[in-house]
């Protein structure tokens, strides 16, 4: 066969692998910040990835599977290309059909099932066809705490003449975003954590009432009540070694 005929041919084969899509399998995780990772425990990270030329979604779901292990995690030295994760940490995972190199958006709202709580994070790369990211995968942070405030309720009716002392309590569950237990002198140290009620009433500030961990999880304090009105409560936590924060605001009524 004529050299030219040869290079024609092979010209003809390579465009012809290029026509077709390759399956590129790309992992991704959500790893809360100075904790572990986002996983079915508390409901997942949903990941979207996008065409940054298009805005296509080329793929999206939950991560699910485990946390990880503390120990690897929160008290092993960094390494330098040492695994965080196994094989049963969290993550989402999907083969995306490309022809070419593309260059992508990668989303994270985590956790997802937190409206109130929940962040996005994002970062940018390039997919080459057939290439696969995977191992640890893309790993995105999510800053934050989980707070919830649990007493009082939203719009709670409270007569004042039910009060001890004139006192409303304020009690919060103030979490880690992948669920990890926050305690005093734990891993995740209550102590290191401002926890604070901001509280108006009638649109006008009032007190601001110090809360302190309980016990996992639970901060309380007392709120001294003198009038009746409409009352709004919102509460924040500030971690002052790794500033990690956290808000959660409801309203109740004292008559």
């Amino acid at each position: 066969m004529k050299p030219e005929r040869i290079c024609t041919l092979l010209i003809t084969l390579f465009l012809s692998l290029y026509a077709f899509a390759q399956p590129t399998k790309v992992i991704v995780r959500a790893k809360a910040k100075d904790a572990k990772f986002i996983g079915t425990g508390i409901g997942g990270a949903y990941i979207i990835i996008r065409s940054d030329l298009t805005g296509e979604v080329l793929a999206k779901g939950l991560t699910t599977g485990a946390s990880g292990n503390t120990d690897l995690i929160m008290k092993t030295p960094y390494t330098r290309n040492l695994p965080l994760t196994d094989e049963k940490t969290a993550k989402f995972e999907t083969l995306i059909d490309i022809k070419e190199p593309t260059f992508v958006t990668i989303e994270a709202i985590a956790p997802v099932n937190r409206k109130s709580a929940a962040v996005t994070a994002s970062t940018q790369l390039w997919l080459i066809p057939g290439k696969a990211i995977d191992g640890e995968g893309v790993v995105l942070e999510i800053p934050g705490f989980i707070l919830d405030i649990l007493e009082p309720q939203t719009h709670q009716v409270i007569q004042i003449a039910s009060l001890k002392n004139n006192q409303v309590k304020i009690r919060i569950n103030l979490v880690m975003m992948c669920g990890c237990v926050i305690n005093k002198g734990g891993i995740w140290n209550a102590d290191n954590i401002d926890v604070k009620a901001l509280v108006k009433k009638d649109s006008t500030p009032q007190n601001e009432v110090v809360l302190k961990s309980i016990q996992d999880n639970i901060f309380e304090g007392l709120l001294p009540v003198s009038d009746k009105g409409s009352y709004e409560i919102q509460v924040y936590a500030y971690d002052k070694v790794t500033k990690n924060t956290g808000v959660d605001k409801i309203n109740f009524v004292i008559q």
